[in-house]
């Protein structure tokens, strides 16, 4: 059996991660796949592991604008699929345009699906684009063979908007043993020293970092000694925001410190670093972010929408992202209880164990061979 993987659109840290972290964590082989094509731009191939049933494709395409990369993936992608004699295909992304068939179509973006969130961008730009992704992806799920949602909240939700589909799976990312092998073994704080407070995410409207600078301000001034980090960088409106609450919440850059992106690898080192990890998003399909800090074993102060519940369980202490004050109040919370930073910061390395690339490989791998078999069942019937 051989497949084929579109990989093009693959440009966010979480969408290279699981094209790795698949690739990496099993041998297709042993599921009687002979050989895997992975259609990418050229970092992403250069970053894909060496295998000898793993061919990496390219194009001149890809490394041009969006429009040459439509181009490509309607006119000439279909042809060199057919090429190499792939028996079904995956998508990793919903917005693909091809119309390559038997296809599986992975379902990653949800800013476009979530109530209440295309609000928050007024009529500009990024409000449009983000309508017009929601009809192409749509387009896509409905006429995929099969379809992969990362969380069943993202599954739900998508679905009151594309319609039921008839053959789903349910395939979580997996975390790196980077974040795993980090053990915190002391809970207890020595308040001689500040506490120090990360969040790592780059800056959106959905992503509420001003409110947490001024979540961090209110907990200073109750009179707790504490530091916040927000790891991410950003730019446009949100970015501004950010930088506007932090020049007002600390003017002299005392304890409120902002770090630009920084690459996957090194994000377990400032996890490590931290007492406490707060996630204050209200749009996700997949928080890979919160299930790397999980992993870590840092008591977690969390955003109480989308599929964090689904995830985080009873592992974190919820607020509601859009108020500083509840925010603070978790915060605070886990500051002033020693027992309870404990108990949830084991219990969600234990949860973060059901995310492994093991697991996202060999489940990847039997649901495309079940959707090929099923057409191929399907396709001999209407003989």
């Amino acid at each position: 059996m051989i497949i084929g993987i579109d990989a093009s659109r693959n440009r966010s840290g979480g969408a290279k991660a699981h094209l790795i972290g698949l690739l990496e964590a099993s041998n297709p082989n042993d599921y009687g796949i002979s050989e895997v094509h992975v259609w990418a731009y050229k970092s992403l191939l250069n970053s894909l592991p060496n295998k000898p049933w793993l061919k990496k494709h390219t194009s001149k395409y890809l490394e041009k604008s969006l429009a040459h990369q439509i181009i490509w993936q309607i006119f000439i992608l279909p042809k060199e699929v057919l090429n190499f004699k792939c028996d079904i295909f995956l998508n990793t992304d919903a917005g693909a345009l091809s119309s390559i068939t038997p296809v599986v179509t992975m379902s990653r973006d949800m800013l476009s699906y979530e109530p209440g969130e295309i609000e928050r961008y007024g009529w500009t730009k990024a409000r449009i684009r983000l309508y017009l992704l929601r009809l192409v992806q749509n387009r896509s799920l409905k006429r995929s063979d099969g379809v992969i949602f990362l969380t069943h909240y993202a599954g739900r939700i998508i679905q009151k908007s594309c319609g039921k589909l008839k053959n789903i799976s349910y395939i979580p990312h997996g975390v790196g043993n980077n974040f795993s092998e980090i053990n915190k073994k002391d809970y207890s704080f020595d308040f001689k020293d500040p506490i120090k407070l990360l969040y790592i995410s780059n800056a959106d409207l959905y992503k509420h970092q001003w409110k947490v600078i001024r979540a961090a301000e209110k907990i200073k001034k109750e009179g707790h000694n504490i530091s916040l980090t927000l790891v991410g960088g950003g730019f446009g409106k949100p970015y501004e925001m950010l930088i506007e609450q932090k020049n007002i919440s600390d003017p002299y850059g005392e304890y409120i410190f902002l770090k630009d992106f920084v690459p996957q690898s090194e994000l377990p080192s400032f996890l490590s670093k931290s007492d406490i990890f707060i996630f204050a998003s209200s749009c996700e399909n997949m928080p890979n972010t919160l299930v790397e800090a999980m992993a870590s074993g840092l008591p977690i102060a969390c955003s109480d929408r989308g599929p964090m519940p689904e995830v985080l369980d009873d592992a974190g202490v919820y607020f509601n992202p859009e108020s500083s004050i509840s925010i603070a109040d978790a915060v605070i919370n886990l500051i002033n209880n020693d027992k309870l930073r404990e108990s949830i910061g084991l219990k969600s390395k234990s949860l973060s164990k059901n995310y492994s690339w093991n697991r996202c490989s060999k489940e990847t791998w039997e649901f495309l061979i079940k959707t090929y078999r099923k057409m191929e069942l399907y396709k001999g019937n209407e003989y």
